[in-house]
């Protein structure tokens, strides 16, 4: 259950900050849908569009990474930080960008590898190569 409301779109139309995100997050999505994280942030208009414009220009800006890889990125760090609605969401966007069946296999891999190392170097206290330090 959310802790804060989902604003629905006659509540975003009457306000002006939350009905321009709205709109923005529609025309660059070349969708209708609105998903609940813009909606549950619609209740601090500031943050939403504070948090909108730092997404829209990280994620749909000119990239060398590309959109899947970006999203798979995005994928990993929600994982990481235990993120279950951020997985779902962009694990959806990275399908929609054109992630298949095999690299989604080779992210969950990565993942779970990097998962088990980096817990295994935390329980050793490994000191940091110096050949790494350069």
């Amino acid at each position: 259950m959310a802790t804060v409301k989902l604003w629905t779109d006659d509540e975003a139309a009457a306000d002006p900050v939350v009905a321009r995100v709205f709109a923005d997050i529609r025309a660059t999505r070349k969708s209708d849908f609105v998903n609940n994280f813009w909606r549950g942030l619609a209740n601090h208009p500031d943050l939403l569009e504070r948090t909108w414009g730092q997404l829209k220009a990280v994620m749909t800006g000119d990239s060398v990474l590309g959109p899947v890889v970006q999203e798979m990125i995005y994928i990993a760090v929600s994982t990481a930080n235990s993120c279950q609605y951020c997985v779902h969401s962009h694990t959806a966007a990275a399908r929609a960008k054109g992630m298949t069946d095999a690299q989604h296999a080779e992210l969950m891999a990565v993942i779970g590898l990097a998962a088990q190392t980096n817990h295994l170097v935390t329980a050793m206290q490994l000191p940091v190569d110096e050949a790494f330090l350069r």
